[in-house]
C-alpha cells in the first residue's frame, strides 16, 4: 500500500543537495557585463523608485504565507541593499541568530528586493528540504519533504550569498497572453505573480487590460467605438490583434471586457511592483484601426498583406500600419504612454514595442531603417524621457529582409543603453557562429560582438502555441547563459524564458528559472537525479532510472528543429492519399531487407507536414516501463501522475503516428479488410488517450471553456467568449466548404475531451472515404473529406457541450493497461520511422 503523505527527505540526501549546490552557487562573483553598464542608469533609476523595504517585505510574507502557511514564522526576511551583496542583485540564506525554540523564526533570508528574497525561500526548499515547485496544472508544489516548524535545516555557519550574474529574468511571450493566460481572473494570476516571484522572475511582460488604455487614446484621434470593434480582435485572439497580424477576428470585445481587463492589469502591476519587479509594459508599434485613415488621409498609412486567411480577405487581416516617420507616428505614441502613466500611477520604464514582428519594412535602405527605429524611441521617449525599448529578436530569425545592414541600422537608431533585444530562440538556434554574433538567424547563449552597443538576454523560447509535447534541451540550457555571460566582451544584461504557452515540462522551466542565477555550468546528469527526489518527495532508483534515460532522449534535442507539434491525431493531414508515394513492389514481402522502410516512410511522410522525432522511441517506452512499476510507491504523488500522465500520452502519441502510416500502406496494397482494421485500432487508441488525460487535472479541456465562459457578463457574451476559446485550440479565420484555413491545428492540445470529441470524429471522416475509395475503386474524394471535416469543425466551434474540469480515474492503472495493450509488443523501431528524424 502507497503511503499517503511523504516522508522527509534523509539527513544524506540534504547534505547530498546542500553540497551539490554550494559548490555551484555560494562562491559569487562581482564581475558584469558590458552591456550592464550601458544600462546602469536604468538600473539606478529603478532600485531609486522602488517600492519601500517594508512593502516589499510584506508582500514576499504573503507568498510564504500561500505556499506554506504552516511555516510563516519559520522565516525571516529582509531587504539589503547592493553594496551588501558586492555590488550585484544577490540574496543571503542564514541561520536566525534569534532562534531557541519552535515558533521563533529559524531561518533568515536577505535579498535586494522582494523577488530575491522569495528566489532565496525557494533555493532553500529546493536544496535544504528537497522540495519543489511548479505550476498546479503539472503537479503543483511537492512540499511534504519540508520539516515542521521548529525543525527545518540549518544553513553552513557562514551562511549563503548567491548573486544574479546579470541583473533581469524575464518571463512571457507576446502571444503567451493569448494562449495560455487569456481567460484568467486575480485568483489565477496572483498565483502565476507567486511563481514568478519564487522562481526569480524580475522581469516579466505585463500586457493584460491594453485594449481599454488603448480605447481612450484612440478616442482622442476622434475614432468611435465601431472603429475600434472592428480593430480589437475577440479575447482569445488579442495578442495577434495587438502586433497587427489580424483585426476584429472574434470580437467586438464588449466594454465590460474593456474595463474589466483594466481593473485586472492594476491589481497586476500593483503587485508585480511591491515585490520589487519591473514589469514591462506596451509601446506603440505602427499598428493602427482601418479608420485612421479616413480622419487623417494625408497620413502614411500602409495596408499590410494577407496573414494566413483564406482567400485573403480583408475583414480580418490585411492591418494597417502608421509610416514611422510620419509625425502622427510620435504623437500616438506619447499619447499611449502618457495614457498608461496617468492610469496606473508609475512605470518602470521598460517598454515592449515590436514594428516589425512578420511585418516587413517597404524599404531595405538603411538610412531609412534607422529613420524609422529613431522615430519608434522618439515615439516612445516623448512619453517617458527615461523610456527602454525591450524589442523582440524574432524577426531576425526568420525574415530574410534583415541582413546585416538592415539589422546593424535598426540596432543602432536608438543610443546605448536605451535598447534592449530579446534573443527569443537562444536555446535552439546559434546566430553568432554564422554572422559576427547577431547577424542573420536565431542566436543562442552567445554574446554580441563587442563593438556593437545594444544589449541582449538570452531567452529561451522552447514552446510553440502552447502545444503538448515532451521536449527540451537541457544541456545547452545548462552551459549556454553561462557561455554568453563569460564570453569576451559580453553584452548579455538577461536571461528568460519567452514560450508561446506556459503549463508544462516543468523539467526545463525549474532549470531555467534557475540558471538566472548561477554563475557555474549546470551538470544536468546530476541535477536530474536531484530533480526526481525533489518533484516526487523521496528517492526512488526505478524513477531516477527513466529521467536520467530522458535526459538524454527527450530532453536532449540537438537537430536544430523548430519542435512544432505535428503529431497525427492532434494535426490530422489533410491530404490526399494517391500523393504519398507508393510503397516499391516487394517491400510488403517478409524479406524486409528488400526495401529500406525509413526510405519508404520518408517518401510517405514528405507530403505533409512531418511529426518531429529527435529521440529513440524504444528507450522512451523504456522509460516509461520504469515509471510505471514505480507506481505502487509514488502514486499518491500529483506531480508523479502528471508526469507518468504526460510520459504514456508521448510514447502513445508516436503509436498513433506509426498506425496512420500503416493504414496508408493498407490503403495502397487495396487491402480493405487491413485498413479497415487498422482505423478502427487507430480510433480506438484516440478514445483510450482520452481516457488517460482524463487522469489528471493538467490535461483537461474543460478547464479552458470553464474559465472564459466564467467572464462572460451574460448569455451573449458566453456564447461569444466560449467560440473563441474552441476557435484557438482549432481553426481560425473563416473558411470556404471546401478550403481549410492555414491557421489550423497551429494551437492543438492533447486534452482530455478534445481527443474523443473533435479528434477522433474528424480522423473516422478521413478513413471513412479511404474504405469508400477502396470499395467503389475510385479516387479518394478529396473534396467531400474536407466538406466534412470543415463542417465538423464549424459545428463543434459552435457547440455548447461540457466537459469534466476535475479529472476522473486512476493514473497508474490507466497508463499500465494502455503500456500492455499498445506498447509492450510494439514494432518500437518503426515508431522513429514515423516521424522525421535528424
Amino acid at each position: 500500500m502507497a503511503p499517503t503523505t511523504f516522508p522527509a527527505i534523509s539527513t544524506i540526501t540534504i547534505f547530498t543537495l546542500f553540497f551539490f549546490f554550494f559548490t555551484l552557487c555560494v562562491l559569487s562573483s562581482s564581475s558584469s557585463t558590458i552591456g550592464v553598464g550601458y544600462i546602469s542608469s536604468v538600473l539606478e533609476l529603478q532600485d531609486r523608485e522602488r517600492a519601500p523595504p517594508y512593502v516589499q517585505v510584506a508582500a514576499a510574507r504573503g507568498v510564504l504565507r500561500r505556499l506554506l502557511p504552516s511555516q510563516s514564522s519559520s522565516f525571516d526576511f529582509q531587504i539589503v541593499s547592493k553594496e551588501q551583496c558586492g555590488g550585484a542583485s544577490c540574496f543571503t540564506i542564514k541561520n536566525h541568530p534569534s532562534f531557541r525554540r519552535r515558533g521563533d523564526p529559524q531561518i533568515l533570508i536577505s535579498g535586494v528586493t522582494g523577488v530575491e528574497i522569495l528566489a532565496g525561500l525557494h533555493w532553500y526548499l529546493k536544496n535544504w528540504c528537497g522540495s519543489h515547485i511548479s505550476w498546479d496544472k503539472t503537479g503543483g508544489a511537492q512540499l511534504f519533504s519540508v520539516p515542521k516548524a521548529g525543525f527545518l535545516s540549518r544553513v553552513g555557519d557562514g551562511g549563503i550569498l548567491v548573486q544574479r550574474p546579470v541583473p533581469w529574468n524575464y518571463y512571457q511571450n507576446a502571444v503567451t497572453s493569448s494562449y495560455s493566460l487569456a481567460w484568467w481572473d486575480w485568483n489565477r494570476w496572483e498565483k502565476e505573480i507567486d511563481m514568478m516571484a519564487l522562481q526569480g522572475i524580475n522581469l516579466p511582460l505585463a500586457f493584460t487590460g491594453q485594449e481599454a488604455i488603448w480605447q481612450k487614446v484612440f478616442q482622442k484621434f476622434n475614432m468611435s467605438k465601431s472603429d475600434l470593434d472592428d480593430f480589437f480582435g475577440g479575447p482569445a485572439f488579442l495578442a495577434w490583434s495587438r502586433m497587427g497580424n489580424l483585426h476584429g477576428w472574434g470580437g467586438p470585445l464588449p466594454q465590460s471586457w474593456l474595463d474589466q481587463q483594466l481593473i485586472l492589469q492594476k491589481k497586476i502591476l500593483d503587485r508585480m511592483y511591491e515585490l520589487g519587479m519591473t514589469p514591462v509594459l506596451p509601446a506603440f508599434s505602427g499598428n493602427v484601426p482601418a479608420a485612421l485613415k479616413t480622419i487623417y488621409p494625408s497620413a502614411k498609412i500602409t495596408q499590410l498583406g494577407n496573414w494566413f486567411s483564406v482567400k485573403s480577405d480583408p475583414r480580418w487581416t490585411c492591418t494597417y500600419l502608421l509610416d514611422a516617420t510620419d509625425p502622427l507616428f510620435v504623437e500616438i505614441g506619447k499619447t499611449f504612454i502618457e495614457e498608461q502613466l496617468k492610469e496606473y500611477g508609475r512605470t518602470s520604464h521598460i517598454y515592449n514595442c515590436d514594428t516589425f514582428d512578420e511585418n516587413t519594412p517597404p524599404v531595405d535602405d538603411p538610412e531609412y531603417i534607422s529613420a524609422l527605429g529613431k522615430t519608434i524611441f522618439k515615439g516612445l521617449q516623448s512619453g517617458d524621457k527615461d523610456g527602454v525599448w525591450l524589442m523582440q529578436g524574432w524577426l531576425f530569425s526568420y525574415d530574410p529582409f534583415w541582413r546585416p545592414a538592415q539589422m546593424k541600422a535598426l540596432l543602432h537608431s536608438v543610443p546605448a543603453g536605451r535598447m534592449v533585444v530579446l534573443d527569443l530562440f537562444a536555446e535552439v538556434k546559434p546566430i553568432w557562429t554564422t554572422s559576427e554574433q547577431f547577424y542573420g538567424v536565431p542566436y543562442i547563449w552567445k554574446v554580441i560582438a563587442p563593438f556593437y552597443d545594444w544589449e541582449i538576454p538570452q531567452c529561451m523560447l522552447h514552446n510553440f502555441a502552447g502545444n503538448v509535447e515532451m521536449y527540451g534541451v537541457m544541456d545547452a540550457i545548462a552551459s549556454g547563459p553561462i557561455d554568453a555571460w563569460a564570453s569576451e566582451n559580453s553584452t548579455m544584461v538577461g536571461v528568460g524564458m519567452s514560450m508561446e504557452g506556459i503549463e508544462q515540462n516543468p523539467v526545463v522551466y525549474d532549470l531555467m528559472s534557475e540558471m538566472a542565477f548561477q554563475q557555474n555550468k549546470v551538470d544536468v546528469k546530476d541535477w536530474i537525479n536531484l530533480y526526481s527526489t525533489r518533484r516526487y518527495g523521496r528517492a526512488v532508483p526505478l524513477v531516477q532510472h527513466a529521467w536520467s534515460i530522458l535526459h538524454h532522449t527527450i530532453y536532449n534535442c540537438t537537430d536544430g528543429a523548430y519542435d512544432k507539434n505535428r503529431d497525427v491525431i492532434v494535426a490530422f493531414p489533410d491530404v490526399d492519399p494517391s500523393f504519398i508515394a507508393r510503397p516499391p513492389q516487394g517491400y510488403y514481402q517478409n524479406d524486409k531487407s528488400l526495401v529500406s522502410r525509413r526510405s519508404v516512410l520518408k517518401e510517405i511522410t514528405d507530403s505533409f507536414e512531418r511529426p518531429h522525432l529527435w529521440y529513440s522511441t524504444s528507450e522512451v517506452v523504456h522509460a516509461l516501463e520504469l515509471f510505471i512499476a514505480s507506481g505502487d510507491e509514488l502514486s499518491e504523488s500529483n506531480t508523479y501522475r502528471y508526469d507518468l500522465v504526460d510520459l504514456t500520452r508521448q510514447a502513445l502519441a508516436k503509436y498513433a503516428n506509426q498506425l496512420f502510416l500503416k493504414v496508408v500502406e493498407a490503403y495502397h496494397l487495396n487491402d480493405t479488410l487491413e485498413v479497415v482494421g487498422l482505423s478502427q485500432k487507430f480510433l480506438e487508441l484516440v478514445e483510450d488517450m482520452d481516457t488517460l488525460l482524463a487522469c489528471h487535472d493538467g490535461f483537461l479541456l474543460g478547464p479552458w471553456l470553464e474559465s472564459a465562459k466564467k467572464l462572460a457578463q451574460d448569455k451573449e457574451q458566453e456564447i461569444q467568449f466560449e467560440w473563441n476559446a474552441r476557435t484557438q485550440i482549432t481553426m481560425w479565420f473563416d473558411n470556404t466548404e471546401e478550403e481549410a484555413s492555414l491557421l489550423r491545428d497551429y494551437g492543438n492540445k492533447y486534452w482530455s475531451g478534445l481527443l474523443r470529441d473533435y479528434y477522433g470524429p474528424r480522423a473516422a471522416i478521413y478513413f471513412k472515404y479511404l474504405i469508400k475509395s477502396l470499395d467503389e475503386g475510385n479516387d479518394f474524394d478529396l473534396k467531400n473529406w474536407r466538406r466534412e471535416w470543415i463542417k465538423l469543425t464549424n459545428d463543434w466551434q459552435n457547440s455548447r457541450n461540457t466537459f469534466p474540469v476535475k479529472s476522473t480515474g486512476n493514473a497508474v492503472t490507466t497508463s499500465r493497461l494502455l503500456f500492455d495493450k499498445y506498447l509492450r509488443s510494439a514494432d518500437i523501431e518503426s515508431l522513429d520511422e514515423a516521424a522525421i528524424m535528424q
